[in-house]
């Protein structure tokens, strides 16, 4: 059984205190959710505002995520109150390591994605076609008391990319700190600085996905560009919401040494020390199947060179009881964190304090 239809069944036992449907297919015309980030063009096309890419859109068409489409003139977000995905995991498979240790997060997903990462985890959601998913019917107000009913901290975005479903993450994420809830989106980063501004202001932690150092990795492996990715991690940190880096390390393709330690020097210059970054470990998907999973010891290798460059926090992600994956103290060395898996099977801070040498450790404890 393929991972997200497990995630998706999974659902049928958590939203059994809400009232919720369940369909296989759209045959009725897109859910009507008037998208904010868009300017209206000529002949009744519209051009979104909403990532870097920047669609023109004709009447009747999508744009690139393929779930924001044009409408009789206006853009409209097909997938509205319609998760493809949702279920409660550890905070630690985000991976977010400084945000709540050890909390149970209900996660939440459509189908869309802006880029076409040839490596993608998720591909049978986040390459799919919004009519080819099944989904459930779930207003933000229904997946907030679902999050309430399962005693869950936090509620965050996954999985596909969820700024291609901004509307509904933002009414979600707004309900949510209304009822006393964390907030959290794992994201490529490939959004405009507006609307991402915008969004900050109703989330409280953020994960971005740092595929790489180079503009030729992330054109061959993502369509994409690199230069809006930095623009937004700059914009996280400048906002004060707490921020963590993840780069999956890809054997051939992003795992120069070189590349590495210029990636950490950027970040160390731009996000500070205290910055989480976790180097995980890739395994065959999608279009990159002929590709090993990546070496311990080149992930080994990516923590030493960003240690070097001075980061305080480094992780080594998706090698189960790597003592890499525990959190030590930047002053004393102590650990103070131990993982297994994502599972805190030990946490020794004391009011986010080392409780041997007194230092403070940043993050939202």
């Amino acid at each position: 059984m393929k991972r997200w239809i497990a995630r998706v069944v999974g659902a049928a036992v958590l939203v059994g205190a809400v009232l919720v449907s369940w369909n296989w297919s759209a045959e009725k015309p897109p859910f009507g959710h008037e998208c904010r980030f868009y300017k209206t063009l000529f002949d009744g096309q519209v051009q979104c505002r909403l990532c870097p890419r920047k669609c023109v859109i004709p009447e009747g068409k999508r744009g690139t995520c393929n779930i924001r489409q044009n409408v009789n003139g206006k853009l409209i977000l097909v997938t509205y109150g319609k998760p493809c995905s949702i279920g409660v995991e550890p905070i630690e498979k985000a991976p977010l390591f400084h945000f709540m240790p050890g909390h149970r997060r209900l996660v939440l997903a459509t189908v869309g994605c802006v880029l076409r990462c040839r490596f993608c985890q998720n591909w049978q959601i986040s390459q799919a076609a919004f009519e080819d998913v099944p989904h459930y019917e779930l207003s933000p107000e229904q997946v907030v008391a679902v999050a309430l009913h399962e005693k869950a901290a936090s509620i965050c975005f996954t999985f596909t990319e969820p700024t291609v479903f901004y509307e509904y993450m933002y009414d979600v994420a707004k309900l949510a700190h209304e009822k006393g809830l964390k907030t959290s989106m794992i994201t490529s980063g490939y959004i405009e600085t507006e609307p991402l501004v915008e969004l900050l202001k109703v989330l409280d932690a953020v994960k971005i996905d740092l595929k790489g150092f180079t503009e030729k990795f992330y054109e061959e492996m993502a369509a994409a560009d690199l230069a809006p990715v930095l623009a937004a991690i700059k914009t996280v940190k400048k906002s004060g919401r707490w921020l963590e880096i993840v780069n999956l390390v890809i054997p051939g393709q992003n795992d120069d040494p070189q590349d590495t330690a210029r990636m950490c020097r950027w970040l160390n210059e731009n996000t500070g020390a205290d910055t989480p970054v976790h180097f995980t470990r890739f395994f065959p998907a999608y279009k990159l199947l002929s590709v090993p999973p990546t070496p311990v010891a080149t992930l080994v290798r990516a923590y030493d060179i960003a240690k070097a460059a001075g980061l305080h926090y480094v992780y080594v992600g998706n090698v189960p009881g790597h003592p890499m994956e525990n959190t030590l103290c930047p002053k004393c060395g102590k650990t103070l964190i131990e993982r297994q898996g994502f599972q805190v099977v030990k946490n020794s801070l004391k009011n986010g304090r080392c409780p041997y040498c007194g230092e403070r450790l940043n993050g939202l404890w």
